[in-house]
């Protein structure tokens, strides 16, 4: 996950500031320099750390802080307010035509993933009401067309194409009069890219804009390729002007210098982040969850959201009736493992919750295997032994851990887990008889 190795390193600085009762010039500058050091690390812009560090100082080495009774806190306030500006203040969402059409030039340069990403934006604007249309205008790279016409019908949004030996602008126009009389509201024109930047895709993309008159031009970067996506940003911005920035494969980078310097050097917002491969895996870029997230202050607010697009809210309270009966089973665990599984990676998911760090666990599996693994035992026993564990005995568990392929103390583990877990819940439902509260719920319901 992205500022996996920053957070960590962040999060230990702040940790022995927190822990001295009041603070000298010294202290936090030793901090600061800490500091700094882990964001040359993340590989963030070296001008926007030093002056993002000297903004810092400023606010941190003054009354305020020096004379403030919980002065640790009152600097990491300092540190999450300056990282939420860095990052641009405020969520940057696509302005839409208040009238007709909408259109919008993706741009970028080769495997960036810009193709995938147009499909992704196109799924992501259809579920806001709005009829899409994407415009094949990549016709040099081989397959690309097919690629979008591909990407396209996996998110049930139209593709308008004329094959590949027409010019890209002769394509861009009729695609928008396309759109016109069958009535889609916004078009995206995936362009072509190059492996480095050039004049001649300039001068195309320059001639589709010119066309157009797109509402937004969207730069699709790589976060894995570090300061050179913040060197192709700031290239386009010059030539082209971009209203803003997706960043793909963040996910991939845990150091996420890109995601750090780009609206530094740009003064352009990233909008979207790319979060997976999946093609719903596309999100808004929100500065102010991502930056506590950095410092381990979790995102509760996109922790919500995840589950109300991925956990089914009937499921949720039969399963809670069921905790408050100690009556759920194997069958319900599996079911309640399979929803949290599509809400994304579990580390992900563990950093959205305040002052979890994966990092931290130490020994702890919280990878996606080990819930394959326990999965695969799940899978593996009868529906007699998964609504009543009580049957299962050793000649069961060998089964089952045969079956699944893990050993017998595997499977010990996890019946035994399961047990505490159901005693806990049936002792904590006997300690709620009698209470006349109907507005009670469980922590987890």
């Amino acid at each position: 996950m992205a500022f996996d190795q920053l957070s960590t390193k962040l999060q230990d600085v702040f940790k022995q500031l927190k822990s001295k009762g009041k603070l000298t010039d010294k202290d936090v500058k030793v901090a600061l320099r800490e500091v700094k050091l882990a964001l040359l690390e993340a590989d963030v812009n070296f001008k926007v750390v030093k002056d993002f560090i000297k903004t810092i100082e400023t606010r941190a080495v003054g009354e305020e802080v020096l004379q403030s009774l919980t002065p640790g806190q009152q600097v990491i306030k300092i540190v999450n307010d300056e990282l939420i500006n860095l990052m641009g203040s405020t969520q940057s969402k696509i302005v839409f035509a208040t009238k007709g059409i909408t259109p919008i030039l993706m741009v970028g340069l080769q495997g960036a993933g810009k193709t995938t990403t147009t499909g992704k934006l196109a799924n992501l604007i259809k579920s806001q009401g709005k009829r899409p249309l994407l415009v094949a205008c990549d016709v040099y790279r081989p397959a690309a067309v097919d690629q979008l016409k591909k990407v396209g019908s996996q998110v049930h949004v139209p593709v308008f194409d004329m094959g590949t030996k027409v010019n890209p602008v002769e394509i861009a126009k009729a695609g928008m009069e396309y759109a016109k009389q069958n009535n889609h509201d916004v078009v995206l024109i995936d362009t072509a890219g190059r492996l480095h930047i050039d004049e001649t895709l300039m001068d195309e993309l320059k001639f589709i804009k010119k066309e157009v008159k797109p509402q937004e031009i969207l730069l699709v970067v790589d976060a894995m390729t570090g300061q050179d996506a913040v060197n192709v940003a700031e290239s386009f911005n010059n030539a082209l002007g971009i209203d803003g920035v997706i960043m793909t494969k963040l996910d991939g980078d845990n150091r996420g210098g890109a995601a750090l310097s780009v609206k530094a050097v740009t003064n352009k917002p990233i909008k979207y982040v790319g979060m997976g491969e999946k093609l719903s895996e596309l999100e808004p870029f929100h500065p102010d969850r991502m930056a506590s997230r950095i410092l381990g202050m979790g995102d509760i607010l996109g922790l919500i959201e995840k589950a109300q697009q991925n956990i089914d809210e009937d499921k949720a309270r039969e399963l809670e009736a069921k905790m408050r009966k100690a009556e759920f089973n194997f069958d319900d665990f599996l079911d309640q493992m399979q929803q949290v599984k599509s809400m994304g990676p579990i580390g992900d998911i563990l950093n959205m919750i305040p002052g979890m760090n994966k990092a931290k666990l130490g020994d702890i599996e919280v990878d996606d295997k080990q819930l394959a693994r326990i999965e695969a035992i799940i899978l593996s026993m009868t529906k007699e032994e998964r609504l009543n564990p009580n049957v299962i005995n050793m000649s069961r568990k060998k089964r089952i851990a045969k079956g699944s392929g893990c050993d017998i103390a595997e499977v010990n583990r996890l019946i035994k887990q399961f047990e505490q877990m159901r005693g806990m819940m049936k002792q904590f439902s006997g300690m709620m008889k009698g209470k006349k509260s109907s507005k009670f719920k469980l922590p987890f319901g």
